[in-house]
């Protein structure tokens, strides 16, 4: 038992440090680039960079679950490639755990790679649709469908499609190093 409260206070005491070192420190950065194809003109607009904003609690959570499991904890934490996007305009939160609107259209599975160096987390999904919509939110999950965990949600100005319309979405997150 003493060894175990020990063990325990050890803990926490790391994560204090942890916590204090990184106060203040960008850990991650999630951007979300987007290409719109016109069907009717036959053409791709570049978006640019359309969102930089929040990864979710829950995934940073499953992360931490993963660092702690002496075996893989989660099955789909290596399958974080799942794209949807939605028509939802509440404000994107740490703790969303869902899109606020999906379009109830499939989502589509992403490319895995590296970016532009070793440190970020690279994929690209191209979802053509078969309705109209005024499309304003993205979510990168683990799985095609539910049960699964949302890595990051965003949400952007609308990109208005129609079908046969696609958006290409790429989502990159930079996992930075040092102080």
């Amino acid at each position: 038992m003493l060894d175990r409260i020990t063990r325990m206070i050890s803990r926490l005491r790391a994560w204090i440090r942890l916590r204090s070192a990184l106060r203040g420190v960008a850990v991650f950065r999630a951007t979300l680039s987007a290409r719109h194809y016109i069907a009717a003109e036959d053409k791709w607009i570049d978006k640019g960079i359309i969102c930089t904003r929040v990864v979710t609690d829950e995934f940073v959570e499953l992360l931490v679950d993963e660092l702690q499991a002496s075996a893989p904890a989660h099955t789909r934490f290596f399958d974080f490639k799942f794209h949807d996007s939605g028509t939802g305009v509440g404000a994107e939160a740490a703790g969303d755990t869902a899109l606020g609107t999906p379009t109830g259209e499939a989502r589509d599975t992403g490319t895995q790679v590296e970016g532009a160096s070793a440190n970020i987390y690279k994929t690209v999904a191209t979802h053509t649709y078969a309705g109209t919509f005024a499309v304003t939110e993205h979510g990168l999950f683990s799985a095609a469908s539910a049960p699964d965990e949302l890595m990051d949600r965003s949400v952007f100005a609308a990109i208005n499609v129609v079908s046969g319309d696609k958006i290409e979405f790429t989502y990159e997150l930079t996992c930075g190093s040092g102080g």
